[in-house]
């Protein structure tokens, strides 16, 4: 398989979580993902990271996908260039997102993007490669 790209525009409010899964889920079973335990981990991926951008980064400007073999990389830009940290209290009614992020994937980062940033999520590998 070739790298594939994508790219989805998203709304600037409370909709953008939900527009950002429904696109998630049709590009990559058309890419050929289609191991539903494995679909649903990487929903709830771009479900937190969209609205962690919604939440604390002033919206989420653009999802990008990128796939390559087995490999699938979640992209989210905003506008804001404060960097997510992970908010460690169990007893809190918000904080988890970082780290399910963390638990579903292979690793994430940060990257100054167009005077925001851009965080990116690498997915455990697809299991049917």
């Amino acid at each position: 398989m070739s790298e594939l790209t994508a790219h989805v525009d998203l709304p600037l409010n409370e909709t953008a979580p939900a527009v950002a899964r429904r696109s998630l889920q049709t590009t990559l079973f058309a890419w050929g993902f289609s191991d539903q335990d494995w679909l649903n981990a990487a929903i709830l991926v771009v479900s937190e990271l969209v609205a962690n951008a919604v939440r604390h980064g002033g919206g989420c400007l653009a999802l990008e996908l990128r796939a390559h073999e087995a490999q699938v990389t979640i992209c989210a830009a905003d506008g804001s260039a404060v960097v997510p940290r992970r908010r460690d209290d169990p007893d809190g009614d918000s904080g988890r997102g970082l780290a399910i992020i963390e638990a579903l994937s292979q690793r994430w980062g940060v990257e100054n993007h167009q005077g925001g940033k851009r965080v990116w999520v690498l997915l455990q590998p697809h299991p049917a490669a």
